[in-house]
């Protein structure tokens, strides 16, 4: 009985030791799949945004509009404002409250903005630096609130939260209501170029002021199906989240200034003299120069006056996100006009003569050039006017109106760098017109939705402005230095904007580059083309996400791009691909010793009997051109299977060559392989993507050619951002030392 029990105990024992050994082997590692679908990382399309990418039936978004009134202290540098804002709740959901931007208040002494880095003693410091860091106090450039009022006058409760205030209703705010109450403020405006900031004021030696007023007035956050009131603070990296809307703003400054602003000018006769008026008429008839509406010895005559007179300029605005003034008695004021989809917009620019005479030669011109070429990616540009204004140390974009940096030194002459530079900028702010002025994506939450698309577009722009333009962003090669940097100091693209260390390179240079890459690579110009102009109008004039982005460029295109929106948006991954072996084969009618044939394949589909030839590695370096006629099965076979005429129409292989490729790099992508024969020709060969499905580290191809193969290079035109060529070529290139 002992034995039986035994017996029956080491039995259980083994099924049981079976079952865990059988459940050990079938566990499953984490997926490797670098070609799965996304729906780990994107958001479950719904009723508002569909799955195709596309605004769905239940998309809505708020309006804000606004009616100012401000005026200038030029000589305290002050902004003083009334504004009513006039709100639309178009979500189906009531709302209890409304939340305000103040992003001014970043420049608050003891705002909560200047103690968000980590910072350390520099072991030398000038005794400016020191008094500013040390000693002086800090400048207050805080908005002070006067008051909230309803539209009866009534006080209207808020609470401020560094940049942020919310306002609380006194009874909710229902689908399809409105709301229309003021607020009365003011603020030291700062001098950007001591204090910093994306606007503020310019001080000149002759003691003259040049403006650049933006987030000058307290603004609407966005509310949308996707954040829900986007009330995140402004830190200062990430930039801004707002709501389309209609602007009337009258803004009283001194009597000798010239001013642009976004919108259209109300009141023309009232601000220019009746020969700039005249000059302007000329203008918007003018379609291959500009014409100068306020000269150079007008703005110098002004800029000694320093009037203490006032003049108020009216300007209207339909349908845009913000709002951004420029003004000085410095300015010169050129325009031309530009012919889009059957109207006529306006480039202008404004600029003091030290621009001079570099913005009156370029400014405008690239303004009109950028509008046609980024007009012909998307959509006809919608708005009357696009202004570039000169602004020192800056490069910042509001609808219809950007600042922009470049001057010549002081004896006159500009050198390239600063010549490229400012047409590179003004390209770059007024293409910001489209991403995200129009095309308004979340800034403060997403900046490469705006600065990566706009960097890839002028990057286009600049080639075809002129085709060797010394561009900074766009070609992948220029990648290569950020991507293969320390990993530890790289973070995703789809990062948050507040939280990435190189910016410049992260937010605006790699998602370009991404860009460039599925035009010139992975889609081809002409479904890239389609699929972005997709995107554009689809979301013109509203809230994309990313998702909705993604989305599109593949609804648009029949391309499954998930597998390049995970590796190059999603991680740091590199793109690194390598020739590991070259095998020459040649062929022969006779069997080899020990030669396996293998089998049919299911149903006989590959019938693999009768007569056969055999490829055999040279070892010896002597490759053997193939002729047909000396290999006899495989001539009586074609002699057999086809007429003289479709023998003349085979092709004429005589060298054959097995590649393996290996991926030291963690990123999939498309395979570019050259190979270049002895007599000096090229042939080019394009594998997808898709190559590295079943295998993440190498795979192989054969290739048969008519001609010699003498070397083979990956990637010969950098295409790729492959982070190491020594790789990348067969035979093998030495590597050039620093002594070469």
């Amino acid at each position: 009985m002992k034995k039986y029990t035994f017996l029956l105990f080491l039995f259980v024992f083994q099924i049981a030791f079976a079952q865990q050994k059988g459940t050990d082997k079938q566990k499953s590692e984490p997926t490797t799949d670098k070609f799965r679908q996304m729906y780990d990382l994107l958001a479950t399309p719904n009723m508002y945004r569909t799955a195709s990418g596309a605004p769905g039936p239940e998309y809505y978004q708020q309006q804000a509009d606004y009616k100012m009134d401000l005026e200038l202290d030029d000589k305290n540098a002050r902004l003083n404002g009334v504004e009513t804002i006039t709100y639309h709740n178009n979500a189906k959901e009531q709302l209890d409250y409304l939340w305000i931007q103040l992003d001014q208040n970043s420049q608050n002494p003891n705002s909560v903005t200047k103690k968000r880095n980590s910072n350390s003693i520099d072991p030398a410091i000038s005794v400016q630096g020191f008094s500013k860091n040390y000693l002086e106090e800090k400048f207050d450039g805080g908005f002070k609130i006067e008051y909230v009022k309803d539209a009866n006058g009534k006080a209207l409760p808020y609470t401020v939260n560094e940049t942020m205030m919310r306002i609380d209703l006194p009874k909710p705010l229902l689908h399809g209501e409105k709301i229309s109450f003021s607020v009365k403020w003011w603020y030291n405006i700062n001098n950007y170029m001591v204090h910093g900031g994306r606007s503020g004021y310019e001080r000149f030696e002759d003691g003259n002021n040049l403006y650049v007023l933006a987030q000058f007035y307290p603004r609407m956050a966005v509310y949308n199906d996707v954040e829900g009131w986007q009330n995140m603070q402004f830190w200062g990296s990430g930039e801004f989240a707002l709501t389309f809307g209609n602007y009337e703003v009258n803004i009283t400054v001194p009597a000798d200034h010239i001013m642009e602003a976004t919108g259209v000018l109300q009141n023309p006769k009232d601000v220019f003299t009746p020969e700039q008026l005249k000059r302007y008429v000329q203008a918007e008839k003018s379609y291959d120069n500009p014409v100068i509406i306020v000269t150079q010895d007008e703005a110098m005559q002004a800029e000694k006056g320093f009037s203490d007179k006032k003049r108020t300029w009216k300007f209207k605005a339909e349908n845009v996100r913000d709002f951004g003034i420029s003004t000085s008695r410095k300015f010169i004021f050129d325009a031309m006009a530009v012919k889009l989809g059957g109207k006529d917009v306006m480039a202008t620019s404004l600029y003091p003569k030290e621009g001079n005479p570099l913005w009156e030669q370029f400014s405008t011109r690239v303004v009109a050039h950028t509008l046609k070429s980024y007009s012909k990616y998307t959509f006809d540009y919608p708005y009357p006017k696009a202004v570039s204004v000169n602004a020192q140390d800056q490069g910042m974009e509001y609808p219809m109106i950007c600042w922009n940096f470049g001057r010549p030194e002081k004896d006159g002459t500009t050198p390239e760098s600063t010549k490229y530079g400012m047409i590179g900028v003004i390209i770059h702010e007024v293409g910001h017109n489209y991403f995200p002025m129009i095309v308004n994506s979340d800034e403060r939450q997403w900046s490469w939705m705006d600065e990566g698309l706009n960097t890839f577009l002028q990057y286009l722009t600049e080639l075809e402005f002129q085709s060797d333009f010394p561009t900074r962003r766009g070609p992948a090669k220029l990648i290569v230095p950020y991507m293969s940097g320390d990993q530890s100091g790289l973070e995703p693209i789809m990062t948050n904007s507040e939280n990435i260390r190189q910016f410049g390179s992260n937010a605006y240079a790699k998602p370009a580059t991404g860009l460039n890459m599925l035009r010139e690579v992975v889609m081809g110009k002409e479904l890239f083309d389609f699929a972005f102009k997709t995107y554009a109008n689809r979301w013109k004039f509203k809230h994309p996400t990313p998702e909705d982005f993604f989305r599109t460029m593949e609804d648009a295109s029949a391309v499954d791009l998930d597998w390049f929106w995970r590796g190059w948006f999603y991680t740091t991954w590199v793109n690194d691909i390598g020739i590991k072996e070259v095998r020459s084969f040649v062929v022969t009618d006779k069997a080899p010793a020990g030669i396996k044939v293998e089998q049919p394949s299911r149903r006989n589909r590959f019938n693999l009997e009768g007569k056969m030839v055999y490829m055999i590695e040279d070892n010896n370096g002597k490759t053997k051109a193939l002729k047909i006629e000396d290999i006899k099965p495989l001539d009586q076979y074609l002699k057999s299977n086809f007429t003289v005429e479709e023998r003349n129409k085979l092709k004429a292989p005589k060298y054959f060559y097995e590649v393996t490729f290996d991926k030291p790099g963690e990123l999939v992508m498309p395979i570019l392989v050259e190979l270049t024969f002895e007599d000096g020709t090229t042939e080019n060969h394009l594998f997808p993507a898709q190559i590295w499905r079943l295998n993440d580290k190498e795979v192989s191809r054969v290739f048969a050619t008519e001609k010699k193969i003498s070397k083979i290079t990956i990637d010969p035109k950098l295409l790729t951002a492959d982070i190491d060529v020594t790789n990348n070529t067969w035979p093998k290139e030495a590597v050039k030392s620093k002594f070469d």
